[in-house]
């Protein structure tokens, strides 16, 4: 299915791009923390089906994300009511329009607990999720990975409505693909170093304009591009740029010099001495 649909493939294509970018590079942990929210979405979306499905019929449904929840550690508290959360804030559909900070603290220390717990603390489910740990770094990175997901499942809804495939083998070659992308990273020895090592690194051993710079393991050039970017950064602080921020890493780095030209020439000759 997925080589018929190029978009869909492309959609995944930039997850595991942006769980690269923002951080995670080994592809074990990226496709863990990818299935975690999968997981948060789909639950949400049978969720509203099953409910939608009991007010049509007139049976009774027990909703996953009505009433409140009370996380574990606070149950044998004199007063656990007070720390009682609404379930409903714990919906993908909820916590996605929150910001980007709020976001990850609330999917953190709420939504994914929630998770954890949400067959009762003697479950099956509970037992097997117990060394579970939701570990995206970085607020732009779930608010990113929360998009595409989005994306990708109303491309899979839409191939469900028009071909007529059900949702669920879909949802099996989507995981298909994901698993394929470790194995072909294993079989190549394409584990991509996180951006912010590449500029740890720069920062330790601090390059100058004119050192002889190599990358015997060169596979997108991560580390000559973070070589030039501190370099120039060097520059534009030695030429009196004050208006250099810190990124999202928490180093400060431009691409751009004060002087265009300069900064062309530098690129030039940085790029002839590799």
């Amino acid at each position: 299915m997925l080589q018929n649909n190029p978009e869909l493939k492309s959609k995944i294509d930039q997850l595991w791009n942006k769980f690269w970018a923002g951080g995670i590079s080994n592809p074990l942990t990226a496709i863990e923390q990818i299935t975690y929210l999968l997981f948060m979405k789909r639950l949400d979306e049978l969720n509203q089906k099953k409910q939608a499905d009991a007010e049509w019929t007139g049976e009774s449904y027990a909703a996953k994300f009505s009433g409140v929840w009370i996380p574990p550690e606070y149950r044998n508290h004199a007063n656990p009511e007070q720390y009682a959360i609404e379930k409903r804030t714990l919906r993908w559909s909820e916590f996605k329009h929150k910001q980007a900070e709020d976001m990850l603290q609330h999917v953190q220390t709420k939504v994914f607990p929630f998770l954890k717990d949400m067959n009762g603390t003697g479950s099956h489910f509970t037992h097997h999720m117990k060394n579970a740990v939701f570990i995206i770094p970085k607020p732009a990175l779930l608010v990113e990975a929360v998009k595409t997901i989005d994306e990708i499942f109303a491309i899979m809804e839409q191939d469900s409505q028009e071909k007529g495939q059900a949702f669920q083998d879909i949802q099996g070659d989507v995981y298909e693909m994901l698993l394929s992308e470790i194995a072909t990273a294993g079989k190549n020895g394409q584990f991509r170093t996180p951006r912010h090592i590449i500029k740890l690194m720069a920062e330790l051993v601090r390059p100058q304009l004119g050192h002889r710079i190599a990358d015997p393991a060169c596979g997108t050039g991560g580390f000559l591009l973070g070589s030039y970017q501190f370099i120039v950064t060097q520059l534009a602080v030695k030429a009196g740029q004050k208006d250099l921020k810190s990124d999202e890493d928490g180093f400060i780095r431009t691409s751009a010099h004060p002087s265009p030209q300069r900064s062309l020439r530098m690129l030039e000759r940085f790029c002839k001495k590799l």
